[in-house]
């Protein structure tokens, strides 16, 4: 489906976006984000309030070094307070004094703020509109106006809030951005109230939504659907309490559903490294359920699924992923079939051939290690040195015999005021590597830590390029919580060497088993994938 419309993207991340909860960015990292922003194709990118606080202020100095090829950077503020001059008004002021090419005010649309709120009557709200686009657009600035609460103030006062468009519209503003500002807008609220509201005015419109009824991203696609010329949103859907509506979601629904242009076929190919990107600079775990974009948006697990996607791919994929730079993912489990094994192996090791047979006999040893507590759906390192194993294509680089693990609290000098000393491990372990058998003891803040030491003591003399693999995560899983301190622990380790990196999996009632188990397969995956040759 295609369409002449075009679409307008604005981007909020940097100010509404930062208003979530547990997300901060320095002023390097806001401009990290505008220069990624920029590459995606977003027309118009929101940096911040420069009036409220100095990092702000700051961003919008160093902003104007910025070399864009797509975006415009606009600054934020409230309309002039009431019985003041836009001239008196610092808001006001430092908005010009940051010096973008577009502004955007936000002001009241709802009679009970402008009241109850502001404090101030009807009809001086209405001033305060119109006297603050005048004054910027004579300063030469572009001004976008934010209806705030507008939908809300039309179901209580409609005249009154079709009032505040036409104020805004008769001052000159460029946009009206129609906002659902407590989210509580249903899509057909949104969609009539956007017709009428089209009818008042010439300027064209936009809208804003927030989720706190889980609806940001449709009520935006209703608003576009009756006619709106600007959509705003964030990236990832960050912003206050249950966040605002989420781009990364909106630009291909607009593109791929709606047809309606927003980015290039470039850009949109681009839509799952940006989210990822900025999820990494706010300090937020990616959600891998987030659609288009997330780790498992297309991923399948059921047997029936992999089957039928490994023969017509769209049979259980509403898009081609690559279109927004995602990939297809076949999972491993107790849930899988044949089909999955053969998709999985032939997508992380095409150099291992494997017939319906071995695969049948790989199912059956993987389903035995899940009953047993295993997981292999966030640990493929393990699953592909299961099958390897399985298929004789494994020569190990070294093999445990025993290990010992002690765990002590020591005491410090009986002169220190102190007594209470810390807990210490130590770790012995015997290792047959390159036809010799070596026992190695090393101490470690933990009994983990202490194995993983003695382990590689052992293995460095032998392979010395495993120093550059280093353990990043470690995740611990109670499997079968009913059997309370006897319960077995799957042990889940994300290991780096600083250019990629990879999960094992280890699985028994000792956590320490469970632990060398996970560390034993992180090592040898890398040795493997390194192309180093066993001893």
């Amino acid at each position: 489906m295609a369409s002449d419309r075009k679409v307008e993207l604005y981007d909020t991340t940097l100010r509404d976006g930062t208003q979530g909860e547990g997300i901060s960015l320095s002023v390097e990292d806001k401009l990290r984000i505008t220069r990624k922003l920029d590459e995606l194709g977003i027309p118009f990118v929101e940096g911040g309030w420069p009036g409220s606080n100095p990092k702000d202020a700051e961003y919008f100095v160093r902003a104007q070094s910025l070399t864009l090829q797509n975006a415009v950077v606009a600054a934020f503020a409230m309309t002039r307070r009431p019985d003041v001059t836009p001239e008196q008004d610092a808001s006001i002021r430092a908005l010009l004094d940051a010096q973008t090419r577009v502004v955007t005010l936000v002001g009241k649309s709802w009679d009970l703020h402008v009241t109850q709120v502001v404090e101030t009557t009807l009809e001086e709200n209405l001033r305060m509109i119109q006297d603050s686009i005048r004054f910027l657009k004579a300063k030469g600035r572009r001004v976008f106006y934010d209806a705030e609460h507008y939908f809300d103030g039309f179901k209580a006062n409609q005249e009154y809030a079709l009032q505040c468009l036409r104020a805004a519209d008769e001052a000159g503003a460029e946009r009206i951005i129609l906002c659902d500002t407590n989210g509580g807008g249903m899509p057909w609220e949104i969609r009539d109230v956007v017709k009428r509201s089209l009818q008042t005015v010439k300027t064209p419109l936009g809208i804003h939504c927030h989720n706190d009824c889980e609806l940001a991203v449709g009520n935006s696609l209703a608003a576009v659907e009756a006619g709106v010329f600007q959509v705003q949103g964030t990236v990832n859907g960050y912003g206050e309490r249950c966040g605002n509506a989420n781009l990364v979601s909106i630009i291909p629904n607009l593109k791929l559903k709606m047809g309606i242009s927003c980015l290039t076929d470039a850009q949109l190919a681009s839509l799952t490294e940006v989210s990822r990107f900025v999820s990494e600079i706010a300090n937020q775990s990616p959600n891998a359920f987030q659609p288009y974009v997330g780790g498992s948006a297309f991923s399948h697990k059921a047997g029936l699924h992999a089957s039928a996607v490994a023969k017509v791919e769209h049979s259980y994929q509403h898009i081609d992923p690559l279109l927004v730079g995602n990939t297809k993912r076949v999972l491993v489990s107790e849930l899988a079939g044949r089909s999955n094994i053969l998709a999985k192996a032939k997508e992380l090791f095409p150099d291992v051939p494997l017939h319906g047979e071995q695969a049948r006999r790989i199912l059956e040893q993987i389903k035995e290690q899940e009953s047993k507590g295993f997981q292999y759906e966030g640990a493929e390192a393990s699953f592909e040195l299961l099958v390897r194993r399985a298929v004789g294509s494994l020569r190990p680089h070294f093999e445990l015999v025993d290990f010992l693990v002690l765990v002590e609290k020591r005491r410090r000098l009986p002169t220190l005021a102190d007594v209470n000393g810390e807990v210490l491990s130590d770790a012995m372990v015997k290792v047959r590597v390159a036809g010799e058998t070596s026992v190695v003891a090393a101490e470690g803040n933990g009994p983990v830590n202490a194995l993983d030491a003695a382990l590689r003591q052992a293995l460095l003399r032998v392979y010395p390029s495993l120093a550059a693999v280093k353990l990043v995560d470690y995740k611990v899983r109670i499997v079968n919580e009913t059997e309370g301190t006897g319960a077995k622990v799957r042990v889940l380790i994300e290991s780096t060497d600083g250019e990629r990196s990879w999960r094992t999996v280890g699985c028994s009632a000792n956590i320490i088993e469970a632990s060398w188990m996970a560390l034993a397969d992180s090592l040898e995956y890398w040795l493997l994938k390194r192309g180093v040759e066993s001893a």
